[in-house]
């Protein structure tokens, strides 16, 4: 699929004037020039931690729902702009993969087992590495639906088994 672009470089300048670019590249912290994508999942880390730490999981889940489908958006309108469906600069969709990351080995182990820190630091690890092998169903969405649904996608499953594999370090280690 070929994406329509008026090739706009991501620039902080050009972020600050879009809803959608601010959004995409989680208030410019996208536009870091080394590891964009780390560098949005440290980002969402306070946000994560507020949500997880405070709120109910249904909260939590319903302000998660909202980040996807806004995540859709920006990062469809991101791909358009800068002309590639999964720019460096888009992460929001390593927002939303981080929250799924710690939201569920808090939400099914509740604080029993370990200390929230280590949570945080087993999910932000665990999820950088699963949204970089990109481990199934994340392989092919991230293969084969190149627009802001497959880059928010991709980064969903690889939240939920970093969230998985979470719960199994946690499980093993206490």
């Amino acid at each position: 699929m070929t994406i329509s672009s008026d090739n706009t470089a991501p620039s902080l300048r050009s972020v600050l004037r879009s809803p959608a670019l601010l959004l995409a590249s989680w208030f410019g912290v996208g536009l870091s020039p080394r590891a964009p994508g780390t560098a949005g999942s440290i980002a969402a880390l306070p946000l994560v931690a507020l949500l997880v730490y405070y709120l109910p999981v249904v909260t939590t889940a319903i302000i998660g729902l909202l980040l996807f489908f806004v995540g859709v958006w920006s990062a469809s309108e991101a791909g358009r702009r800068w002309g590639q469906a999964d720019h460096g600069a888009i992460v929001i969709d390593e927002v939303v993969g981080q929250l799924l990351a710690t939201a569920v080995p808090v939400y099914v182990l509740g604080d029993v087992l370990a200390s929230f820190p280590v949570v945080i630091l087993l999910s932000l690890v665990t999820f950088r590495l699963f949204d970089i092998v990109k481990v199934w169903p994340a392989d092919y969405v991230d293969k084969h639906s190149k627009n802001g649904w497959g880059v928010m996608l991709d980064d969903v499953f690889a939240g939920l088994w970093a969230g998985v594999v979470v719960i199994a370090l946690l499980l093993m280690t206490y």
